[in-house]
């Protein structure tokens, strides 16, 4: 029987010969993950369940990333909470302030996912990691505590839809316009339960980091994952990560899917998501004058170094406009680190934004730019749904790194052809 590539990943771990979507199979996962949010609620489960150990202390995974440093008292009570676990349990794999960074940046840098591997996770954007050719997805606290307990986890095959992507991306054009392009086209519910599938020769044009950017955002059309075709620079990726031998699973020929969509990259154009849904989207065609209040450059989606160095090259030599506040979120300490080596820091700065250490914070409206009444932001981050960053009656336009630097520099929505 013919199978899509996340059909295939998930057979080898339920040690079947094949499955079919609908089916109900018990699957061996290869790592668990959760954050200060979503980790304390699993522990307890875990707890109650009666559970005695993790069933693997290299293979559970928790990072303080969405309110770390800590931001309060109860956000102390949260991170304090995982550290004992952690501690009592001898995880190995705990990031803490210092060495943490938000989770779907820090997991693929530090190679703990590889080609091939099954992920859950109790964060929505676990997904991420089917850039490099892993089935993951995110899952509920529960299912989290049962994963750390018995290394297992329930799914129900997903059908798929096939893109396939033919060309090249345009200049000031990257994997957030790609995205958002496709959500535009499809809808947050277009993909729903379904595996968001990704081949084609358009395929190797896009960085490592363009498809991260895709898979991270393939729940926000609903899927329950989204997943590339192993190549060459994946392998190059991971390789040179992980000393763990990456197990390469391609699509049959004959698979059977949905839908098949065919996009041609180099007709996609700055996109921008506009409130209050992901599907919202515009071109600068259809964009008016639209003042803001905001720039956040950073997140899962969007806070690799590749992101930092395009925001950085439209900022340099100009400045951050009257009454915008620009704030740059490097997703790891590595990231942190390395543009601060190449200047990238220094840039920021003199143009006039602000720079955080690693942190979830503004894109979940936590801390690190809350918006007010009435503000509005432009930001790289993945949702902008009703009071995502702040008040209800504010506004989050999603962008692109370049995009949202022209715009902090305009005080405007704007894309970076505007300064030229």
């Amino acid at each position: 029987m013919s199978m899509t590539m996340t059909q295939k990943i998930l057979a080898a771990h339920a040690g079947l010969e094949k499955v079919e979507a609908g089916q109900l199979i018990l699957v061996d996962i290869d790592r668990v993950l959760g954050n200060d949010i979503t980790s304390p609620v699993a522990i307890k489960e875990f707890n109650r369940i009666g559970a005695k150990e993790v069933y693997d202390k290299e293979k559970v995974t928790m990072v303080m990333d969405h309110f770390a440093p800590n931001k309060d008292i109860k956000a102390a009570a949260q991170c304090k909470m995982c550290r004992d676990f952690c501690t009592e349990h001898e995880v190995v794999n705990f990031y803490d302030v210092g060495k943490m960074g938000i989770e779907h940046a820090l997991l693929p840098e530090k190679g703990l996912v590889i080609c091939g591997d099954v992920v859950i996770g109790a964060d929505s954007h676990t997904c991420t990691y089917g850039a490099l050719g892993a089935f993951s997805t995110g899952v509920g606290s529960t299912d989290m505590a049962c994963g750390m307990a018995t290394g297992k986890a329930w799914f129900k095959v997903p059908s798929a839809i096939k893109f396939v992507l033919k060309g090249k991306l345009s200049k000031y054009v990257s994997g957030k316009d790609v995205i958002l392009h496709i959500i535009g086209k499809i809808g947050v519910d277009g993909a729903l339960y379904k595996s968001m599938e990704f081949t084609g020769e358009g395929v190797s044009s896009l960085t490592v980091y363009d498809r991260l950017t895709i898979a991270n955002m393939a729940i926000e059309a609903g899927a329950k994952n989204g997943i590339f075709e192993v190549d060459e620079q994946t392998l190059a990726y991971v390789k040179e990560r992980s000393a763990r031998e990456p197990k390469v699973y391609k699509a049959d020929d004959d698979a059977v899917y949905d839908e098949v969509y065919e996009i041609d990259l180099s007709e996609i154009r700055p996109t921008v998501a506009f409130p209050h849904l992901p599907e919202n989207t515009k071109t600068f065609d259809e964009i008016g004058e639209i003042k803001i209040d905001q720039v956040v450059i950073g997140s899962c989606t969007n806070g690799q170094y590749k992101d930092l160095a395009e925001a950085a090259e439209i900022l340099k030599g100009r400045t951050v406009a009257k009454n915008v506040r620009a704030i740059i979120i490097p997703a790891t300490q590595d990231i942190y680190l390395k543009a601060m080596e190449t200047g990238l820091i220094k840039t920021f700065i003199q143009a006039g934004c602000i720079v955080s250490t690693p942190t979830c914070g503004p894109c979940l409206g936590g801390y690190m730019g809350v918006l007010a009444a009435g503000e509005r932001a432009v930001a790289t981050t993945n949702r902008n749904f009703v009071g995502r960053m702040g008040h209800v009656d504010s506004e989050v336009y999603l962008a692109s790194p370049a995009v949202a630097a022209a715009s902090a520099v305009l005080g405007k929505i704007a894309q970076p052809s505007e300064l030229e």
